[in-house]
């Protein structure tokens, strides 16, 4: 079992910025953010390998947010700027064993419990 604990998430105006951070009880091979709006689905944002560093993210997040993690901390960052009032949603950090960098929802293994965004006009 690995356990996943956000923390980070607040309340910001629009064109400002969030670090959003993840702690996790062991190394997973991928680690990913996931964000969802009310009466919307799961999005993936942004992965990344914990081995080899390599990345992905949303075409939503491209330039605005950037992942990265600390492997001797087991943690998981999410850099946001230039906030929107449509990046509003919870935000989850999510783990998996497999070596594919994805952002299927479906293709991760642990969750955390979330941290609420909220990004005011």
């Amino acid at each position: 079992q690995v356990q996943l604990v956000e923390s980070g998430g607040g309340s910001v105006q629009a064109g400002g910025s969030l670090r959003l951070s993840c702690a996790a009880s062991r190394r997973t091979n991928v680690m990913a953010w996931f964000r969802q709006a009310p009466g919307k689905g799961r999005e993936g944002i942004a992965g990344i390998s914990t081995s080899d560093s390599g990345t992905t993210y949303a075409d939503s997040a491209k330039g605005r947010f950037t992942i990265s993690r600390d492997n001797t901390q087991n943690t998981l960052y999410l850099q946001m700027s230039s906030l929107e009032p449509e990046d509003t949603a919870i935000y989850y950090c999510a783990a998996r064993w497999g070596l594919y960098l994805t952002l299927q929802p479906d293709d991760y293994d642990y969750w955390g419990q979330g941290t609420q965004v909220t990004v005011s006009s």
